[in-house]
């Protein structure tokens, strides 16, 4: 029974470690990181008679706006159109780093504890 489970804790950990590993590769191919929110903004100007004081009003815009938080100090800045691809994809990609962390933290929780109980088990014997 012993060589069973060791077989199958030897299969587990390899299953881990090379998952892990995929993880590691998806995070060194991302490119530009940018945490934040972009959101799109409508303004109302104060020139009289201006289409955005119609009924209904024509709101001027949109306007990019890029807000964040980061080491306690919150930022705002608007974006230029031209570089929203850019900033959309920074973002995509920090999304995309912060989900691939979580899970190789899961996995390395994981990895822990059954390398953990392996020592028990050849500790008692």
């Amino acid at each position: 029974m012993k060589m069973t489970t060791t077989s199958q804790s030897s299969q587990e950990q390899r299953r881990l470690e090379r998952q892990i590993a995929k993880i590691k590769r998806q995070i060194a191919q991302l490119d530009g990181l940018r945490p934040g929110t972009l959101s799109e903004q409508y303004n109302v100007c104060g020139t009289p008679g201006c289409r955005c004081k119609a009924s209904p009003p024509q709101k001027h815009g949109p306007y990019y706006q890029l807000s964040l938080t980061r080491r306690r100090k919150s930022k705002t800045r608007f974006v230029r159109r031209d570089e929203l691809p850019t900033i959309r994809k920074e973002l995509d990609n920090y999304a995309t780093l912060r989900a691939l962390v979580d899970r190789w933290v899961d996995l390395a929780i994981e990895l822990s504890d059954l390398n953990l109980a392996r020592r028990r088990i050849d500790d008692d014997s």
